[in-house]
């Protein structure tokens, strides 16, 4: 009985371990490298790209992301309703250099969301040469 106490002390703590060393999985964590975001969008079809900029800088020259969903951050209190089909899903919130990002994260955390933020934003996004929609004008 003592050896298999220890057995399953040792493996949570090995588990525990690897939590603190390696941090979380992306789906966990509250922002995203570029790289990361780019990785979910491949795997994960479900997956909501929340763009929170302004739709002239949708628009502009930094293009957005495809199949995005543009809800500038704000106006996100105000229209979150229109995001309830979304609550079972991640979504990754994006703006033009994370920073409205993140408090669009927090919001939709704080309403239920599984939401995370793309760091570097879409400067980063830009600067990685990821793909992007330009709207010609």
């Amino acid at each position: 009985m003592k050896n298999v106490t220890t057995w399953i002390l040792t493996i949570a703590f090995v588990l525990l371990l690897g939590v603190v060393l390696f941090g979380q999985s992306p789906k966990d964590k509250k922002s995203v490298s570029v790289e990361e975001a780019r990785e979910m969008i491949a795997k994960d079809l479900t997956l909501l790209v929340l763009d929170v900029r302004t739709p002239e800088e949708y628009t502009g020259e930094l293009g957005h992301i495809d199949h995005s969903l543009l809800l500038p951050v704000q106006e996100l209190e105000k229209r979150i309703g229109e995001l309830e089909r979304y609550k079972g899903i991640t979504i990754l919130a994006v703006c033009r250099t994370g920073r409205r990002s993140a408090k669009a994260t927090e919001i939709l955390t704080k309403s239920g969301f599984k939401a995370i933020s793309v760091e570097g934003g879409m400067v980063k996004w830009n600067d990685m040469k990821f793909p992007v929609v330009r709207v010609s004008k």
